[in-house]
């Protein structure tokens, strides 16, 4: 990717990465790497990764915590934006934006995943998406979980988490991208893109209401087998 960007694509692209480091050294450390490794002298936008622990944000935002380090980093022009991402329950994104704002401190993103089942089960839709829209300056970024629908079904579930009522402001949906027809169907859904109308998305979500029920197909909200901080506690410094 490094390589790609430094031939001439870095101008046109917007380059987000993220960092597990919840120390400032660890942090530091972390985005050093990534600008060396994506061979850029600039972020634009640095998410703080897997929000999954209800400690987290403190940890981010102690004395000598990472967000010591993203701050410094901004003012010295290696970041532009500051974000954070998460999976796991939508109390923790709202402690971490509670947290945030006891520090006077305002995220530029908050990532979380969406999808036909999310709205059944400790849902980010309606639990984090009405916080953010009530603080008017956000940006969203949303990952659209869909691999085990057909792909007429997935096609439709994007539309679905685009046509969010809660979006207004600019915000990105992320959908899976195994494939070139993973790449052409969401080209083509962004070319032609018609929001679902409210008859349409309850009838996607009634479709998924009962599997939905006790997160058993969200593994990343009932397992830890989706948490590489878990497995790999080393990275958060």
């Amino acid at each position: 990717m490094g390589k790609a960007l430094r031939d001439g694509y870095r101008q046109k692209a917007f380059l987000m990465t993220k960092i597990d480091g919840q120390t400032k050294k660890a942090a530091a450390v972390q985005l050093d790497e990534s600008l060396r490794r994506l061979q850029t002298d600039h972020i634009d936008l640095l998410q703080f990764h897997e929000v999954i622990r209800m400690t987290d944000p403190e940890r981010i935002f102690a004395s000598a915590g990472g967000m010591e380090a993203v701050l410094e980093a901004k003012k010295a022009g290696k970041v532009r934006y500051i974000g954070f991402t998460g999976h796991k329950n939508p109390a923790m994104h709202l402690h971490m934006l509670e947290t945030a704002a006891t520090h006077q401190f305002h995220f530029d993103a908050v990532q979380m995943p969406l999808n036909a089942m999310d709205a059944h089960y400790e849902s980010f839709e309606k639990k984090v998406l009405p916080v953010l829209v009530k603080k008017r300056n956000w940006r969203s970024r949303h990952e659209a979980h869909g691999r085990r629908t057909l792909a007429q079904e997935q096609h439709r579930l994007c539309r679905r988490v685009s046509s969010l009522r809660h979006e207004l402001a600019t915000s990105v949906v992320i959908t899976g991208c195994e494939s070139l027809a993973n790449l052409r169907q969401a080209l083509d859904l962004a070319r032609n893109f018609k929001p679902l109308s409210t008859a349409e998305s309850a009838a996607l979500l009634a479709k998924t209401e009962q599997a939905a029920r006790e997160g058993q197909f969200e593994g990343y909200k009932t397992t830890n087998n989706f948490d590489g901080t878990i497995h790999n506690p080393q990275w958060l410094g």
